[in-house]
C-alpha cells in the first residue's frame, strides 16, 4: 500500500511498510478519511476552517486513546504545507526540545513553517510547558499537543490561553465499523465472525480505533470458519477498562455513581459501580462514598439507609472481593430507591454558619449544669423542666442562647420517614408558641 505520508517526506519509503501493523497500514491519507471526528473535521468544523484558510493555530487535541490525535496532526501538517516534527513527552527532555525549537527556527528563516506535535503533552512538567511559550508566541512553531487528560487540570494556564482545545470523541459503532470495512478491503477478505460476534468486537474496542484494528489483525490470522461470540471471547484477551484512579476519569465515574443514586436510578447506579470495580477501584473508597450518600442525600427520609451503608462497608471488610462487592451493590440499590432528603444536610450547614456568627453566647441559665452551690445561687438550672415528665412529653423550653432569636434550621419536606417527623415538629412548634406565649 502506498505510504500515507510519502508526499510530505514524513514516513519511510513504502517498502518499509511491509510487515507493519494493520493500524499503521490503514492510516488515513487525508483529513476526509478520518472517522468519527466530523464535528472538528467536517464541513464547517473548526479545524477544517483552519485548513481552508491555510493558516493553522496552536491547539490541544484532547480525547481517549485510539481516536486519531496523531493522525490528525500529521494530516494537518500535510494539508497546510507545514513541516511535521514530532516529540513524545514520555521520551523527550529539555535537550530534545531545544533541538526541535532550533530546527524550527532555521526552517522559519528559510520560509518553511513547522508543526510541532507533542504526544502526551500533559507529561511535561510545568517548567517544561513554560518553555514552549516564547516559541509559540513568536510563531516559530505551531504547537499541536495531544493528551488523554483534562487540559484544564494538566496544562499551564499560559499555554492553554495560547491554544485552542479541541475535544475528540470516542469512536462510535458506525465509525468503528468503517474501520473494519477498510481492514477487510485491505486484506481482501471478510472477518471470520458471525454478525453477533462482529457487534461484540465493536463493543470490546470501546471506542478505540487502534485497539480495534489490533484485534482485527489477530482475527485475520485465524483459520477459516466464523467465530461466534463465545469463540471471539476465547480467542481475544480483553484489556482492562480505560480507567485511572488518579486521573479525571476517577472523578467522572464517582460523580456519575453519586448522581445516579441521588437521581433515584438504581440501574444506572449499578452500572457505574460495576465500571469502577472493573477498573480496579478500591471498594472501600466506594463504601465511604456510599456512606456519604446515605447521610447527604437520603438522611432522615430513610434513617435505615445509614445503617445499610455502614453494614455494606462492614460486610465488604469481612468478605472481601468478589463476594463483598454484592453488599456494596445492595447498599447502592437501597439508597437509589430510598426517598431523598437533604433536610439534615442543609440544616447542619445553616447551624454551623449561625454558630460561627454567635459563638460567644452562653446557654440560657436554666439549662446550664449546676454541680456547685455557687452555680445554683447564680440561677444555673433554675426553672429547668424535665421534658419526659411533662403531660405532652414536651416542655416548650427555650434552648437557644440568651440574646439570640430562635432560628429554624431543619425544615423537612415530608419525604418518607420525614413525613412523620414534619408532623411532629409542627405539633411541637404550636405547643412551644403556646407555652412561651403563656409565659409572656
Amino acid at each position: 500500500m502506498t505510504d500515507l505520508f510519502e508526499a510530505s517526506g514524513i514516513h519511510p519509503p513504502p517498502e518499509s511498510q511491509v510487515g507493519a501493523p494493520l493500524a499503521d497500514r490503514l492510516r488515513p491519507r487525508s483529513l476526509e478519511e478520518v472517522v468519527g471526528q466530523d464535528h472538528l473535521l467536517g464541513p464547517g468544523g473548526p479545524i477544517r476552517r483552519m485548513v481552508e484558510a491555510g493558516r493553522l493555530g496552536s491547539m490541544i487535541l484532547w480525547g481517549p486513546p485510539g481516536t486519531g490525535k496523531t493522525t490528525i496532526a500529521r494530516l494537518l501538517a500535510q494539508a497546510a504545507g507545514y513541516q511535521f516534527q514530532s516529540l513524545s513527552a514520555v521520551f523527550s527532555g529539555v535537550a530534545d526540545l531545544k533541538k526541535a525549537f532550533e530546527a524550527a527556527r532555521m526552517r522559519r528563516a528559510a520560509g518553511q513553517s513547522t508543526l510541532l506535535f507533542v504526544d502526551e503533552i500533559h507529561r511535561f512538567n510545568r517548567a517544561q510547558q513554560d518553555g514552549f511559550l516564547p516559541f509559540v508566541e513568536e510563531g516559530i512553531v505551531t504547537l499541536v499537543g495531544a493528551t488523554t487528560e483534562n487540559p484544564s487540570f494538566e496544562l499551564n494556564g499560559a499555554l492553554l490561553s495560547r491554544s485552542q482545545v479541541f475535544v475528540l470523541k470516542r469512536l462510535d459503532d458506525e465509525a468503528l465499523n468503517q474501520l473494519l470495512i477498510r481492514a477487510e478491503t485491505q486484506e481482501e477478505k471478510a472477518l471470520p465472525l458471525t454478525l453477533e460476534a462482529r457487534q461484540a468486537l465493536l463493543a470490546l474496542a470501546d471506542g478505540d480505533g487502534r485497539y480495534l484494528l489490533t484485534m482485527t489483525e489477530t482475527l485475520f490470522a485465524l483459520p477459516d470458519g466464523d467465530l461466534d461470540v463465545q469463540g471471539l471471547a476465547a480467542t481475544l484477551q480483553r484489556r482492562a477498562p480505560a480507567y485511572d484512579k488518579s486521573r479525571e476519569e476517577h472523578y467522572n465515574l464517582i460523580s456519575a455513581l453519586h448522581k445516579s443514586v441521588r437521581g433515584s436510578d438504581p440501574d444506572a447506579a449499578l452500572y457505574w459501580l460495576a465500571r469502577m470495580l472493573n477498573g480496579g477501584e478500591d471498594p472501600l473508597f466506594l463504601a465511604r462514598r456510599i456512606v456519604r450518600m446515605a447521610v447527604e442525600d437520603v438522611g432522615e427520609a430513610d434513617p435505615l439507609s445509614l445503617l445499610v451503608a455502614n453494614a455494606a462497608k462492614d460486610a465488604y471488610d469481612f468478605l472481601g472481593s468478589p463476594e463483598g462487592e454484592l453488599a456494596l451493590a445492595q447498599a447502592v440499590v437501597h439508597l437509589a430507591t430510598a426517598p431523598k432528603s437533604v433536610g439534615v444536610y442543609e440544616a447542619f450547614k445553616a447551624a454551623k454558619k449561625a454558630a460561627a456568627e454567635t459563638g460567644s453566647l452562653m446557654p440560657p441559665a436554666h439549662i446550664r449544669n449546676a454541680p456547685t452551690k455557687l452555680m445554683k445561687s447564680l440561677g444555673y438550672g433554675k426553672g429547668y423542666q424535665y421534658d419526659p415528665d411533662t403531660p405532652e412529653g414536651f416542655s416548650g423550653t427555650n434552648f437557644f442562647p440568651e440574646g439570640m432569636e430562635r432560628r429554624t434550621f431543619y425544615a423537612p419536606k415530608g419525604e418518607g420517614h420525614e413525613a412523620k417527623v414534619k408532623e411532629r415538629l409542627e405539633r411541637w412548634a404550636a405547643l412551644r408558641a403556646k407555652t412561651q406565649g403563656d409565659g409572656e
